[in-house]
């Protein structure tokens, strides 16, 4: 077995909806986020100055006139995670477009959500990112969700040199002014990835959204690096060739949890006697809880972000500068690779906001999202082992994830191999009659989401020798084709197979978030 008695101090390791403290072995590194950016003193007056000052762009003012057709497309509630505290800054951004729009004489406007194949947002999540005087005003009738399935409100703008179909919403390419509202939390978010994929039909997002690009994306936050940017890319060209189009992106700072979890913003050495006795507290508190009283408490935090950036004006100037701003608040060198990568999963993804946490979900997370939070090389070598902590709990929400659930039960009892999966299966899924429906009319992810959220792992499974998953529920892991280990020291002695008893170990002290540069 390995020699685990000469341990680091205690660490905090967030598992789903719960944390604990967990002793690594001597040697260890540690990788903590980087503390937080101080926000923007004043953030009505960057917005205006953003809006009044583009980059590479006319003002906005310039752009708006009398008896236009102004569409105002803004990032859906997969991000930031958590939520953030109101008012969010798309409201904000989208309040000051509005306001300038009414002094232009602008009165056809429409806002939409850019939720691709996402599942529509309620009334309240829209009322949430917008606030209410937004929300009052434009719902129903000018404020949507984007449908990717409305065959009368999509448009092919045309194809990319490589054969790939630029197809969008109706409404906002054929406006004589399209807005996009951005929140970029991560590098992978934002630039030519909002129009392209935010308002795109299945025919445009399986493009980039299949396993060959998957695995040719090494990583997903490192563009130049991602075979999945170069083809949001080249349909951003097209997109820029046919639609006049007007980007907003911010960006926010590490400020993740509020004061009763800030504790988990803080380095364990840090915390105040404040922070222990809410640790005490909360862990107590957490374990006692019932099952749903825990994710409802967890869904309905909101972080205290606040803003460190606003630009405006044309997309890739604008992204740019937005790239190096999360650069700025995220990037952390790491000298070498590790032959173990250590994280804990928390509760929420981009894909389950006031929803489950299912097992396809936790997998697209750690092998799709954390994994992937690098520039360069990843934190783990090539034949290394990924240990996550997470329980992994078999559940689906039956609304939400109706795809899933048949994914899990009838595909992956088959395969878990991509490619088999994508060749035999995602066809089928995407074009279920069912599915589309839900999606259309209910709140479901669109059939084909869980094969996405499944490719999403593509790279890391090529890449990694083992995935052990630690505390979870074994059946669930075993039907991804994972191990379960029921303890840190179980899964490093199975470790040993692939890595060796001496393995050097680097564990991901996440969230908040870090992005690695791997030297």
């Amino acid at each position: 077995m390995l020699d685990v008695d000469e341990r680091t101090p205690p660490l905090i390791v967030h598992h789903g909806e719960g944390f604990s403290l967990q002793q690594f072995p001597l040697g260890t590194r540690v990788v903590y986020p980087p503390d937080s950016l101080p926000g923007l003193p004043d953030v009505t007056a960057a917005i205006d100055a953003a809006l009044d000052e583009p980059i590479d762009s006319p003002p906005l003012d310039e752009l708006l006139f009398a008896d236009m057709r102004l569409a105002i497309v803004f990032d859906d509630l997969s991000i930031p995670l958590p939520p953030m505290r109101a008012p969010d800054i798309r409201q904000r951004v989208v309040e000051a477009v509005i306001e300038r729009a009414a002094q232009a004489g602008v009165d056809d406007v429409h806002l939409i959500a850019a939720n691709s194949l996402h599942r529509r947002m309620t009334p309240d999540e829209l009322q949430h990112i917008l606030g209410e005087r937004v929300f009052r005003s434009f719902w129903p009738e000018r404020l949507r969700n984007h449908d990717a399935e409305d065959p009368d409100d999509l448009v092919v703008l045309g194809e990319t040199g490589h054969g790939e179909v630029v197809e969008i919403n109706r409404t906002a390419a054929e406006a004589d002014l399209l807005v996009y509202v951005n929140v970029n939390l991560i590098a992978m978010n934002g630039g030519d990835k909002s129009v392209p994929v935010g308002l795109a039909s299945y025919r445009s997002l399986r493009h980039h959204h299949n396993v060959h690009t998957m695995l040719h994306s090494r990583s997903f936050n490192d563009p130049p690096r991602s075979a999945m940017h170069h083809s949001y890319d080249r349909m951003g060209d097209v997109v820029a060739d046919t639609v006049r189009l007007f980007q907003i992106e911010t960006t926010v700072n590490n400020e993740t949890f509020p004061p009763q979890f800030d504790f988990l913003n803080t380095r364990e050495w840090e915390w105040s006697y404040r922070q222990q006795g809410a640790y005490l507290a909360a862990k107590r508190a957490n374990e006692l809880a019932p099952a749903k009283v825990r994710r409802k408490v967890w869904q309905a935090v909101e972080a205290p972000y606040e803003v460190t950036s606003v630009n405006a004006g044309e997309v890739n100037a604008v992204h740019e500068r937005t790239l190096a701003n999360v650069h700025r608040q995220q990037l952390t060198e790491i000298d070498g690779q590790a032959d173990i990568l250590v994280f804990g999963l928390p509760y929420l993804c981009p894909y389950n906001v006031n929803s489950v946490m299912n097992p396809i979900l936790v997998s697209c997370l750690g092998l799709g999202y954390y994994f992937n939070m690098y520039k360069n090389r990843p934190v783990v070598r090539e034949g290394g082992v990924l240990i996550a902590f997470h329980p992994v709990p078999w559940e689906f929400h039956q609304v939400h994830h109706p795809s899933y659930v048949d994914f899990f039960d009838e595909v992956l009892a088959e395969t878990t191999d991509p490619a088999a999966i994508e060749a035999k299966f995602e066809q089928a899924y995407a074009t279920d009659p069912w599915y589309v429906h839900l999606y259309r009319t209910s709140y479901a992810y669109h059939g084909v989401h869980p094969f996405y959220m499944w490719y999403w792992g593509a790279h890391a499974l090529d890449h990694l020798d083992d995935v052990i998953f630690v505390g979870a529920n074994r059946k669930s892991v075993r039907r991804m084709g994972f191990r379960s280990a029921s303890t840190f020291n179980d899964a490093l002695e199975m470790a040993s197979d692939s890595v060796g008893r001496s393995p050097r170990i680097t564990y991901m002290h996440t969230p908040p978030l870090t992005m690695a540069e791997v030297r």
